[in-house]
């Protein structure tokens, strides 16, 4: 391993919770935004462990992941917001308007990016950890753009607190994410209803448990197939 590059290497646009979150993580002793053939980690531990941080969607990282867990134990950190703060940036001159959205981020989110990569979780040297967070998103206006939300974009996101996190080394560990009380066999429908979950995260978590082999499908109820749950030591 060379020396670390120039800690400008990977940082000129770094986004702030990024940047946050990677001060953070970081021990005593690790290396930061050190370069690995032909990739910049975003933190090398001591004991070689490679950590990636990312706040956006898996896809985008899907070779990269795939390339360096062949090489080395990896883990790859992902935040979900349990707070939210949404400051609206005002033209003007004008005070910016700040609110708490009623939506509350779960461990179980990760399932909606984790559908790029599934399989990783098979691997004994791919872990993810998810950091719940309280986080502010700063959003402003910008005329012909994001019609939903009447023109309002993210322009950046901020850490105001990590509140917990939540290691998954394993399928086994990942079901467990399952709600209690879900009935076996089960269809998407039924972990949507138990788990308070919209169909489209429902279905993104059977499809990941289902690759990973934590689940099984084992028949149908109508059009929907079932699942069960398979058995790991």
């Amino acid at each position: 391993m060379s020396d670390p590059p120039s800690p400008t290497i990977g940082m000129l646009h770094e986004a702030p919770l990024h940047a946050a979150l990677k001060a953070w993580y970081a021990g005593p002793g690790d290396q930061i935004e050190a370069r690995l053939g032909r990739y910049v980690i975003d933190i090398i531990r001591a004991d070689g462990l490679l950590v990636e941080i990312q706040t956006r969607s898996f896809a985008s990282i899907r070779t990269k992941m795939r390339r360096l867990v062949a090489e080395r134990p990896l883990r790859l950190v992902y935040p979900v917001a349990a707070e939210k703060w949404i400051v609206r940036l005002a033209g003007g001159g004008s005070q910016p308007l700040r609110r708490k959205s009623p939506r509350r981020g779960t461990a179980a989110d990760v399932f909606a990016e984790l559908v790029s990569f599934p399989d990783l979780l098979t691997l004994p040297t791919f872990s993810l950890e998810v950091l719940l967070i309280r986080e502010e998103e700063v959003r402003r206006h910008e005329r012909g753009r994001a019609w939903r939300r009447g023109g309002w974009v993210t322009d950046h996101r901020h850490l105001l607190e990590v509140v917990d996190r939540r290691l998954f080394q394993s399928p086994a560990e990942m079901a467990a994410l399952l709600p209690p009380g879900l009935p076996e066999p089960f269809i998407a429908a039924d972990l949507a209803r138990q788990g308070a979950l919209t169909r489209r995260l429902a279905g993104q978590m059977v499809y990941c448990l289902r690759e990973m082999g934590a689940i099984a499908v084992v028949g149908k109820r109508g059009n929907a197939f079932l699942y069960a749950g398979s058995k790991f030591e």
